[in-house]
């Protein structure tokens, strides 16, 4: 029921990618400041030329392929994911869940810090990278399915009792884990989103200061600015998705664009490096899930982490008090980090700290004794 994994993409496969990036219709620059109309033409041009002549995919396929990685099926879906044991037998088991528009190469970095106190699994998420959707399944995917389907996959390598930690899309599932299963979740650590307002009802009984260091997150919420893609993501994701078939630059430009939008990628302080932002451009590419990886989107799981109660909780980059106050209201939370970084991509950016506050709160949740 589980076989072994390692990647090997076809040397065809890359030899079309360098032809197709060599023979890309370019469109012509629109006036406008730089990035005002989306991603530069020129900055774009670049990166794609350094993709197909000196980005090394086979290197990175390598360092990937360093981690124990396995396939299973559960609930008709096809499920890859890294098990990485801990040298300790008695390490606590850890699920992890990478976010959009990522993939398993958002743990590159991360693995091997946590696998020196947990025994970690890391699936790809269905319908992301190595986790292809199969056509003939009509079934939708949402947050309440990947739950069940992790803690199948859990059950099925003999985890009984583990933690759970997300960033992005992974912290939706990581929340609705803990709801769904609370006899086998020992605690959920997050990186943020969790006290965000999204009503007036939340903004009750905080004061002026407090509801002012919240105001850049209600324009965010109220759409100004930005591509606004989440709404046509909710809406025809298969319009967008022939471009991203058919064009490894249509694919980096949109995956650029949300970096840039979420870390500000693109500018001088890249948190980033280019070669990690081109193997997860490489992973959507070489198995083509550009389109089937926004089922996020237009199955509504986009969004804030559920409330559970059920469960203690951890934050790493919870943000000001305010939404501290708002997330007790209905959340059980035991360890609520501040820790600041420029970039929503915390285990690409961050590894070291990142599993320095998962350690903690797992620490603080079980204590060693």
């Amino acid at each position: 029921m589980i076989k072994p994994f390692t990647i090997d993409v076809p040397q065809a496969d890359l030899d079309d990618l360098r032809e197709r990036l060599a023979r890309t219709r370019w469109p012509v620059r629109l006036p406008g400041a730089e990035w005002s109309r989306g991603v530069p033409v020129g900055y774009l041009r670049e990166l794609a030329a350094y993709w197909a002549d000196g980005y090394d995919w086979r290197a990175w396929e390598a360092k990937i392929n360093t981690f124990s990685q396995f396939t299973t099926e559960i609930d008709g879906q096809r499920l890859h994911f890294f098990h990485v044991r801990s040298a300790n037998p008695d390490a606590q088991p850890l699920i992890i869940t990478h976010s959009w528009p990522n993939s398993i190469a958002e743990f590159t970095d991360l693995l091997g810090p946590l696998s020196e106190d947990f025994h970690v699994v890391a699936p790809s998420l269905p319908g992301f990278g190595f986790s292809p959707f199969d056509p003939a399944d009509e079934r939708p995917w949402g947050l309440e399915r990947v739950a069940r389907t992790w803690d199948e996959l859990m059950n099925r390598l003999g985890y009984e009792r583990y933690g759970v930690h997300g960033n992005d899309a992974g912290a939706l599932v990581s929340a609705q884990l803990g709801a769904l299963f609370p006899e086998h979740v020992t605690g959920v650590h997050i990186t943020g989103g969790l006290g965000v307002p999204t009503g007036p009802e939340d903004m009750e009984g905080l004061s002026e200061e407090e509801r002012a260091s919240l105001s850049w997150v209600t324009e965010m919420l109220s759409g100004t600015g930005g591509s606004s893609y989440a709404p046509y993501l909710a809406a025809r994701p298969q319009t967008l998705g022939y471009g991203w078939a058919d064009s490894p630059v249509a694919q980096l430009a949109y995956l650029v664009e949300r970096f840039k939008e979420f870390d500000g990628w693109g500018s001088d302080g890249e948190p980033i490096s280019r070669d990690l932002i081109l193997t997860n451009a490489s992973i959507y590419w070489l198995t083509d899930t550009g389109a089937s990886s926004s089922w996020t989107y237009y199955e509504g799981a986009a969004g804030m982490p559920v409330d559970q109660d059920r469960v203690p909780t951890g934050v790493s980059h919870g943000g000001p008090a305010a939404f501290l106050r708002i997330a007790e209201r209905n959340n059980r939370i035991v360890h609520w980090n501040d820790l600041e970084h420029p970039s929503h991509m915390l285990a690409m950016a961050a590894p070291g700290p990142l599993a320095a506050d998962i350690r903690d709160f797992f620490r603080s949740v079980l204590p060693t004794e």
